[in-house]
């Protein structure tokens, strides 16, 4: 299987680094930046973290026409590129290719499905920890479950397929038909997170240590999940307040997407995430003071990088 990876950041490095070592496919990393695709072909991906340290060789390019048709699309770009990335992969997609996104944040799905067809494309979560150390290296910072599955609920050959080979490269992986649920429920815990430490600058596991972020983190949360419950959306945790800030235990030195690309003064998926709270909440009626802040504040660092206050 010929396996096209669009976006070498920390997830898409992460699992370009894990497929390249440990299974005979073919992998790709399509990149929009030819400096920085030369230097992966060259000197390929190094691993460091709980999987120990590591490095495999992997191709990468910015044309797509080097690579060929392609049986595999994951998509790991941030969301607001994920239509561009599109446009970029579109040539790799043949009549029997598959588009994967594990991406954070809803409305990726419905992005790719603009593009090439509903009938093509997969959701997936993630719960894989990972951050960017550089270009080509990758600190594995957490291991997980991917799951992934189709709106439509279907099991193709191919998303079986897809399945063997994650688990024979050591990414434990099995197939959801409520890829919906999944997503939002994923969507809950980077609402309760991910702009609490972008705008506190702390690690997932101080956001339940101090009672101002926790409580911030419990209205964001519940605002989520009544949001999800009027749109009749099956969560798979059937108290998600207690995921969440089971999660920040779980993952307490992550630095989370979010913080990392504040950290870098980069622009950040705010809108991804608890803009789609925001969002849905307006539409539906429901108030949602608490992630309507954390939005605001994020859209305000991020647009003051150059006037932030420094030491």
């Amino acid at each position: 299987m010929k396996i096209v990876i669009a976006g070498p950041g920390a997830m898409g490095s992460l699992l370009a680094g894990f497929l390249a070592k440990s299974s005979k496919e073919e992998i790709w990393l399509l990149d929009k930046d030819k400096e920085r695709a030369q230097r992966l072909s060259q000197s390929g991906i190094f691993i460091e973290g709980i999987s120990g340290n590591w490095q495999a060789q992997v191709k990468a390019t910015t044309e797509p026409k080097e690579i060929g048709e392609a049986d595999l699309i994951i998509i790991c770009v941030k969301s607001y590129d994920t239509k561009a990335a599109m446009a970029h992969a579109k040539s790799l997609v043949a009549a029997n290719s598959g588009v994967l996104t594990l991406q954070n944040g809803i409305g990726n799905i419905e992005i790719i499905s603009e593009v090439v067809g509903a009938d093509k494309v997969m959701g997936g979560v993630t719960n894989l920890g990972a951050t960017l150390l550089d270009i080509g290296k990758a600190r594995h910072a957490g291991r997980g479950e991917t799951v992934i599955g189709r709106i439509d609920a279907k099991i193709p050959v191919q998303m079986r397929s897809i399945r063997e080979i994650f688990n024979k490269a050591g990414l434990e992986t099995r197939i959801s038909r409520d890829i919906k649920g999944l997503l939002w429920s994923k969507l809950i815990i980077n609402a309760g997170i991910n702009a609490l430490t972008a705008i506190t600058r702390l690690n997932n596991g101080r956001l339940t240590e101090f009672e101002g972020t926790r409580r911030i983190l419990r209205e964001a949360v519940t605002e989520a999940v009544r949001i999800a419950k009027r749109k009749r959306i099956k969560l798979i945790y059937d108290d998600p307040l207690a995921k969440v800030e089971a999660v920040c235990e779980a993952t307490a030195g992550n630095i989370s997407s979010m913080l990392q690309d504040v950290l870098k003064k980069k622009r950040t998926e705010i809108d991804f995430i608890n803009g789609v709270i925001v969002r849905q909440g307006q539409e539906l009626g429901i108030p949602v003071p608490a992630n309507s802040l954390l939005v605001d504040l994020v859209k305000t660092i991020e647009a003051s990088y150059n006037l932030a206050v420094e030491r």
